[in-house]
């Protein structure tokens, strides 16, 4: 038998179809077409995996990859940390778009739209006429749906809840920065989010960053936002493992312009203005998301103030804020059913310097925080089955071959093989366009850029169906 791709004696563990153990993997035509504990197979590329780990695409449901963070830094930093697929959570759409086109490093991309008050929509309060017209917009151009930026720019809570509604009967993705006029990003902030999802579908983003210990001790606030999750099927959600947040370190009017941003400038003892911003870089508490060489660092000190300056201020910035404990606590925890309570593990990267899938989750796995399968099923069955991604997340035949395999000695991806081919091999880069992940209204748009739409259907994504948790 003749193959277009081999995969050798690699370590595969894959979730959906509870398999771990030694194997080969045949790939024919973009999809898996064999895999077996030995396959006498000729092949037009064979790539030996003895002693490392062959797990499905990673998918990563929440990064950034569009010109405001990250532009073409985070499409080649996505290929390098093993991620296949992955949701661009803020836009703006046709930013993400014109990089995959000109600079796509191969990753399939799916992307939603920010919500803004004075940006995309008119006011703090907008209308559900003024949020139907802009969702069913925003679907005929490729986006998929909404990201709701309550966290930095909110919206008022009564806005909050029509846009998720209407979000919900448009059949199109609603994600949530918790955040609202009445409360911030905080425990109080996450669990008015759920309130105002009111058994719609949401996703909540990064369940981490609001258990900071900003309002109760940090595990209380914890296991507060676990209990509510237990309580909401509804809410579908994702947590982050670093301990660097991602905001805009954007001066706005003499301020920080984000709320987020200001309150992590206090956090560390800092004035919420721009010589409040200047001396934190300088110190090291802020973090400027610097591009050097072919990636995007986190660098302080005079270079880094200068960078932020050279842009009007109009950059990233992370601050070291997310607590230890919950970050390993959320990512693990499981209901009285032996369901996790948190679906995926995400980055929150792409263009912010923390795609750190592979090292973080494999960390839990050393602890006996997570099993291998459990692993898999975080970082690419479970995100796959919410962004309705059928026919990923698994290393079934018939399935899509995109394939991450690791070398379990450094903690790093080896090889990402998305659509059967190699974007990504022992450390070369074969750089090409990925697919843009859309709905049915948006695939003329995206073929018009000239890329290939992957469409799926968001209302028979598990985001949609309410599954129990794997």
């Amino acid at each position: 038998m003749n193959c277009d791709l081999l995969i050798k004696n690699g370590y595969v563990v894959d979730y959906a179809t509870n398999t771990e153990g030694i194997y080969d993997i045949a790939v024919t035509g973009g999809k898996i077409t064999a895999m077996e504990q030995s396959l006498n197979y000729t092949a037009n590329q064979t790539i030996d995996a003895e002693g490392k780990l062959v797990v499905p695409g990673l998918v990563d449901m929440h990064v950034h990859a569009s010109a405001w963070l990250g532009g073409y830094y985070g499409h080649e930093m996505l290929i390098k940390a093993g991620v296949t697929s992955a949701l661009d959570m803020s836009g703006p759409g046709k930013s993400v778009f014109e990089i995959a086109r000109d600079h796509g490093a191969g990753v399939n991309l799916a992307t939603i739209e920010y919500m803004r008050p004075g940006h995309t929509v008119k006011t703090e309060d907008p209308s559900t006429e003024e949020l139907t017209d802009l969702i069913s917009k925003l679907l005929t151009e490729g986006s998929i749906g909404i990201k709701l930026l309550g966290g930095h720019y909110p919206l008022t809570p009564e806005a909050t809840s029509r846009a998720i509604k209407v979000a919900g009967e448009l059949n199109a993705y609603t994600a949530f920065h918790a955040g609202t006029t009445a409360h911030g990003s905080n425990i109080e902030g996450m669990l008015e989010a759920v309130e105002l999802a009111d058994g719609y579908p949401l996703h909540l983003a990064h369940i981490n960053a609001y258990c900071r210990g900003l309002i109760k001790p940090a595990m209380e606030e914890t296991q507060m936002a676990l209990t509510a999750l237990a309580n909401n099927l509804n809410i579908s959600c994702e947590a982050y493992l670093s301990p660097f947040n991602g905001t805009s370190a954007e001066i706005v009017d003499g301020m920080a312009g984000s709320l987020v941003t200001r309150r992590c400038l206090k956090t560390g003892g800092y004035s919420e203005d721009a010589a409040g911003m200047e001396k934190a870089i300088l110190e090291g508490w802020a973090q400027i998301n610097l591009p050097q060489g072919d990636e995007v660092v986190l660098a302080t000190g005079a270079v880094a103030r200068d960078y932020w300056k050279s842009k009007d201020t109009d950059v990233t910035v992370s601050f070291t804020v997310n607590p230890i404990t919950p970050r390993v606590e959320i990512a693990t925890a499981k209901g009285a059913n032996g369901k996790f309570l948190v679906d995926a593990i995400s980055t929150d990267g792409g263009g912010i310097p923390r795609n750190v899938l592979i090292p973080a989750g494999l960390a839990l796995v050393d602890l006996g925080g997570l099993t291998l399968k459990e692993f898999v099923a975080k970082v690419s069955y479970n995100p796959s089955q919410i962004l309705g991604l059928v026919s990923k997340g698994s290393l079934a035949v018939g399935k899509d071959a995109d394939i991450t395999i690791i070398n379990t000695h450094t903690k790093e991806a080896y090889a990402t093989i998305v659509n059967g081919t190699a974007c990504y091999l022992d450390g070369k880069l074969n750089k090409q366009k990925g697919k843009i992940i859309t709905t049915a209204a948006g695939a003329d748009y995206i073929k018009n850029f000239g890329l290939e739409p992957l469409i799926v259907n968001i209302s028979e994504s598990s985001l949609f169906t309410k599954k129990a948790r794997s």
